[in-house]
């Protein structure tokens, strides 16, 4: 009986074994993709679309074709468990999914305690969200100013309420009043560097932060806080941070503090060394890791020889997490700000840097007959 390989998401961490799947596959090995949709988003050029800069096609992988053209089975689902012990991946919509060898990487979600019951509001994921939400924006715009509501205070809710902010003043929008309902602290965990040369941008947009309050409910045009302000919104952004989806402790599997599966340095799960995964839905054990996507990226070729080295018997690999990386945010408009070692630039250069790095990882990863 051949093998058979399950990966559970086509987010980051999976690109290189996406890329090399006919490798794969030509080696006997049965291949299954999950994946809710045909295509996968790139997160970190979501804020860009939501702001004009790019169109949905050059910030997504063709997932389903690169899997269908590789020879494995792509199926249109999402995991909703795991059954460890009869080694089944339980999904949505089709079923249980038998695997020898199972890699997890489906990514994270908005947690959405404060938001009303059918509530109309933009999460920032998943990234589809965003072109929704860009699509009502521009439309209001033509017509008169829009009034957006951000609620978070993280870099996420800087990058969306900048790109906001700028697609409505694009091809003769009438602008938005934005407001970002941060808690306790604006940027709280940024360096104050950074923080202060947003916040500047920020006011120079006119855009409004408070501070020292927390959202009690969201709705689809009212954000109302804790210390009994309410705000009418044309549409609320929800960025108030990501959490692992609740898959892992329910399948009795080991997690970390906020439920993502727990891997050891080989990105397995120690309990079960059939389980690998990476990206936002892990917790690595050796040490804390802040959820970027520089991660991510960081684990695809140990994500890759760990998943064939357990198909055939081969050596482990270690993850090496790295020392510092570099952080730009798209603040909208062709406006960025850069920070690594304590060095800070803000303006259109830093913008054109990150923007040459996003491209140059669609080219590595798209297939040419995509691009």
């Amino acid at each position: 009986m051949p093998k058979h390989l399950v990966l559970a998401g086509a987010g980051h961490a999976h690109m290189m074994v996406l890329q090399n799947l006919a490798q794969i596959v030509g080696q006997g090995v049965e291949v299954t993709v999950i994946g809710p949709g045909p295509r996968h988003y790139y997160s970190g050029m979501g804020p860009g679309m939501l702001g004009g800069d790019y169109e949905p096609q050059e910030i997504s992988f063709p997932v389903q074709a690169m899997v269908e053209q590789a020879g494995g089975r792509f199926l249109q689902d999402r995991m909703v468990g795991i059954d460890p012990t009869a080694k089944l991946v339980l999904t949505k919509d089709s079923g249980p999914v038998p695997y020898d060898v199972l890699s997890c990487n489906t990514g994270s979600a908005i947690p959405d305690e404060t938001v009303e019951d059918q509530a109309r509001i933009y999460r920032v994921k998943p990234i589809e969200n965003l072109l929704e939400a860009r699509l009502r924006l521009s439309e209001i715009a033509r017509q008169r100013k829009v009034s957006v509501g951000v609620v978070g205070g993280g870099p996420a809710s800087l990058e969306i309420a900048g790109n906001a902010w700028a697609l409505t003043r694009r091809n003769g929008g009438q602008g938005a009043e934005v407001r970002i309902y941060a808690g306790s602290r604006f940027l709280k965990r940024a360096p104050e560097g950074v923080a202060s040369r947003a916040r500047e941008i920020i006011a120079g947009r006119g855009i409004e932060i408070i501070e020292g309050a927390y959202a009690r409910h969201v709705g689809s045009d009212r954000v109302a806080l804790d210390d009994g302000r309410a705000f009418e919104h044309d549409l609320v952004f929800l960025v108030t941070g990501v959490k692992p989806r609740p898959l892992f402790g329910p399948s009795g599997l080991p997690t970390g503090p906020e439920g993502g599966l727990m891997v050891n340095r080989f990105l397995q799960c120690p309990d079960h060394p059939d389980i690998f995964g990476g990206g936002d839905c892990v917790y690595y054990g050796p040490q804390p890791l802040a959820k970027v996507g520089v991660y991510a990226v960081r684990q695809n070729p140990v994500l890759l020889n760990n998943l064939q080295a357990r198909l055939t018997g081969g050596e482990l690999e270690a993850f090496e997490p790295g020392g510092a990386y570099l952080l730009i945010y798209n603040l909208g408009g062709g406006v960025g700000i850069l920070h690594k070692w304590g060095l800070i630039l803000q303006g259109k250069l830093a913008f054109k840097i990150k923007d040459h790095i996003d491209r140059g990882f669609m080219i590595r990863f798209k297939p040419e007959w995509d691009r």
